[in-house]
């Protein structure tokens, strides 16, 4: 009887929470007027119009496909990609628009194809936030970012996923590629309790390049190299070090002073690949000297 109480009693709860998702997304579906003020309801129809326009009238727009602008796609994430580095928020604004205009791009597109059109995407969007953050939208009760994680994971597996690991794409920078596959695994409990269980693999992953540094097998140091950035990566972000950024952020450091160093020795009248390895680090401290002062 007991058993049985229980079992209506969790029947009760589900249904509970799957009625509270539905109210959400019945909510947050658009015809809510108050929840869509005039400022964002024309800013998108102007997009979009102006889409339709281009389609329509523009001989490059119109022989546009979505395979010949996928190249086109990736170097405008790029393009914001730096320009959050930099923190420059008009800059920032310019390529999240050019970005947004490549979605609106492929809408159009599929839309021709009679696939989707840009309200699929928006919605099919809106259903899925809301179905995977049950702790804002629906009853489930949260104390923690890791927890929030672990509930993700276990949404996307609900979902016909048979790995947490899908979804990374092939493509993806290997030191982005990285973190993901880390932050997936972590999401489950695949971790380490303590931060000090990072620096002891690092530990280990090290000593073992080492060795094969001493002998002498370019294809296992190669392969050692890797469990050895691949443990340093998971010391990075047990400090909240994004390793993408940390590496990109001293690319550009080394590139401005080099820069700089060659600045100076023009300036001298001399030429770098005549000069000695001491001289030129002599103009490269003075690089940074002069840097670190702006």
């Amino acid at each position: 009887m007991e058993k049985q109480m229980e079992t209506n009693g969790a029947a009760r709860t589900e249904a509970h929470s799957e009625a509270s998702l539905k109210a959400h997304s019945e909510a947050y579906s658009g015809t809510n007027p108050e929840a869509q003020p005039d400022k964002y309801q024309q800013a998108v129809s102007r997009l979009l119009n102006i889409m339709d326009e281009l389609r329509a009238k523009c001989p490059w727009d119109r022989k546009q496909t979505m395979e010949s602008l996928r190249c086109n796609t990736i170097e405008e994430t790029y393009e914001l990609a730096e320009a959050i580095l930099a923190g420059e928020m008009d800059d920032i604004r310019k390529e999240l628009g050019d970005l947004l205009l490549h979605v609106v791009f492929y809408s159009k597109i599929a839309s021709e194809k009679q696939a989707f059109d840009f309200a699929d995407v928006c919605n099919i969007l809106c259903e899925k936030l809301i179905k995977r953050h049950p702790h804002v939208f629906g009853e489930t009760q949260v104390h923690s970012d890791a927890e929030i994680r672990s509930n993700w994971e276990k949404i996307k597996l609900s979902e016909g996923r048979k790995s947490v690991l899908e979804g990374i794409p092939n493509s993806l920078p290997a030191l982005v590629k990285c973190v993901r596959l880390q932050e997936k695994a972590q999401g489950i409990g695949f971790d380490w309790s303590e931060k000090e269980g990072g620096w002891d693999k690092l530990k280990e992953e090290m000593a073992e390049f080492e060795a094969e540094l001493k002998s002498g097998d370019e294809e296992n140091r190669e392969e050692e190299f890797g469990d050895m950035l691949f443990a340093l990566v998971k010391c990075a972000r047990n400090y909240g070090i994004r390793p993408e950024n940390a590496l990109e952020k001293t690319n550009l450091k080394f590139k401005a002073r080099f820069q700089t160093m060659e600045e100076l020795v023009r300036a001298d009248g001399k030429q770098l690949k005549e000069m000695p390895l001491s001289k030129m680090e002599k103009y490269y401290q003075q690089a940074k000297q002069i840097l670190n002062k702006k």
